[in-house]
């Protein structure tokens, strides 16, 4: 009994998964923390590359 409880204890076949899951809550953090500068960033460059697309194709 003593022995399956150490081996419980010490089993890290599940580490993989806390792990990842962490990853992602910090990542959905950071995205929430600073959507404002994303989003700001996204815009600018979506309008620079419609700038230079109409500058293209003419």
């Amino acid at each position: 009994m003593r022995t399956k409880l150490k081996e419980y204890l010490y089993d890290d076949a599940g580490m993989g998964t806390v792990e990842m899951i962490l990853i992602i809550v910090v990542l959905v953090g950071l995205v929430l923390i600073f959507k404002n500068q994303i989003t700001s960033i996204i815009n600018t460059l979506f309008e620079s590359i419609t700038a230079k697309t109409g500058t293209i194709s003419r």
